[in-house]
């Protein structure tokens, strides 16, 4: 095969004035070419490093959001629309978020006032609550327990009302909460168990949605029976209610 002398000449002419020509280029352009090559490093050099060190951990942080005041020992009062005590709570710490103004609350203990005279309050316990600024919802987590002592109401004897569920979400000015968890509620010796419950508390009404089974007793036999905790359900059935 022949050789082009010719035009291996040309080629290299071509090549030696691209050359001149980029670096006219690069000469007269500074700032441009280096702010290209600063959008260029830049993503490179932090997937350099990602795939060197890795991605970040992730935050197992589990907790409220930053509170712009913490309460400790704290109590709080909520009243219905007629202006009557409807609910207490204290605790051993409230934090208030910032955001919202909403109380997330840690060992809440809670009493909500009957609205029927002679009748007693009930008293409970949670790991952990929640309420909104205006005091109109209220979150209860992890297992919760209700106690409600006897009474005698127009003659009728009324028994020890107890009750045990988890995660329930409450209106306290309407004094009614409900739960898709399952609950136990006990009268006396009496005993109920469902899965999701519905709980109006001004007219001592308490309703189990599903999978409902029990034990019933007669008004007269239950007044007499010794009365079951529904703690000690849960503890034999080993859910772990606590109070």
């Amino acid at each position: 095969m022949r050789s082009h002398p010719a035009r291996t000449g040309q080629e290299r002419g071509r090549t030696g004035a691209l050359a001149v020509n980029v670096r006219r280029y690069l000469r007269d352009n500074r700032t441009t070419v280096a702010i290209v090559l600063l959008a260029i490093a830049a993503p490179a050099s932090w997937m350099l490093q990602r795939w060197v060190v890795g991605a970040p951990a992730v935050s197992d942080f589990i907790g409220p959001p930053i509170s712009d005041y913490v309460l400790y020992n704290s109590k709080v009062w909520s009243y219905d629309v007629t202006g009557l005590l409807s609910f207490t709570m204290t605790s051993p710490r409230m934090d208030r978020r910032g955001g919202d103004e909403s109380l997330y609350i840690n060992a809440p203990v809670f009493d909500i006032t009957a609205k029927k005279p002679g009748v007693p309050d009930w008293h409970g316990n949670a790991p952990y609550g929640w309420v909104n600024k205006s005091g109109t919802l209220m979150r209860l987590d992890g297992s919760m327990y209700m106690q409600r002592p006897a009474y005698v109401l127009a003659g009728k004897a009324n028994p020890v009302s107890t009750l045990c569920t988890s995660n329930v979400t409450g209106w306290p000015k309407e004094n009614r909460m409900e739960t898709a968890d399952p609950a136990t509620m006990t009268q006396g010796a009496s005993v109920m168990n469902g899965v999701g419950m519905r709980a109006s508390l001004n007219d001592n009404h308490l309703e189990l949605l599903h999978e409902v089974h029990g034990t019933i007793y007669s008004s007269q036999n239950n007044a007499t029976a010794k009365p079951i905790d529904c703690r000690a359900i849960a503890h034999a059935a080993g859910t772990g209610q606590t109070g």
